[in-house]
């Protein structure tokens, strides 16, 4: 008889989403949020404002109201082990040009820490430098904003790309939610492996 595998435990991990107010996409933010809390993370939702968060569904309809625990300008990468930034058009656009959100990824990069955005979240990622020379994913329409920014695009639903010192883990869209989620709780629980041996 085959024991069972251990399921994974993010007990003592830290994650951060940031977002702005109006426009995410509803299942971006609400899917991997489940996916952290259910293997054990603490999960910190920070938005650009200290208000509600209007988010939407295909980026048209009216989604779900989703209260922010505290705002991207009041926390800091040094208390968090990975940070989401999840899509929907409208968000991103107004987070690529955010410097408070480039300067936060940022410094996750910087630290060699878990940085990860699925649809239009790569914009932030763009003008916050860190496409350049990494291979990553993001909605269809963004690829030749991710060729232009220096970075190599590939149609893949879920991507990890380790080469620059820090893991990037990007995906295309709604439909690629769950191994984009995966991906996320299977990076942190493999930074506790690489740790430990």
């Amino acid at each position: 008889m085959e024991r069972e595998e251990a399921a994974v435990s993010l007990e003592g991990k830290n994650v951060l989403v940031i977002t702005t107010n109006y426009g995410t996409e509803q299942e971006e933010l609400k899917k991997p949020v489940a996916a952290l809390r259910e293997a054990g993370a603490r999960v910190t939702l920070a938005a650009k404002k200290p208000e509600p968060i209007r988010t939407l569904v295909s980026d048209e309809k009216p989604g779900e109201k989703v209260l922010p625990d505290t705002t991207y300008a009041e926390v800091s990468a040094d208390r968090y082990d990975a940070v989401i930034v999840p899509g929907g058009t409208i968000n991103a656009d107004h987070l690529r040009v955010d410097t408070t959100a480039q300067r936060l990824v940022a410094d996750f990069a910087k630290a060699g820490k878990t940085v990860a955005a699925i649809c239009h979240g790569p914009w932030l990622l763009i003008d916050s430098g860190l496409a350049r020379d990494r291979e990553l994913t993001s909605y269809p329409t963004l690829r030749t904003d991710v060729t232009n920014a220096g970075g190599s695009w590939v149609d893949r639903n879920v991507v990890i790309d380790e080469s620059g010192g820090y893991r990037l883990i990007t995906s295309r869209k709604p439909s690629d939610l769950q191994p984009f989620s995966e991906a996320i709780v299977e990076s942190l629980s493999a930074r506790d492996k690489a740790a430990a041996a």
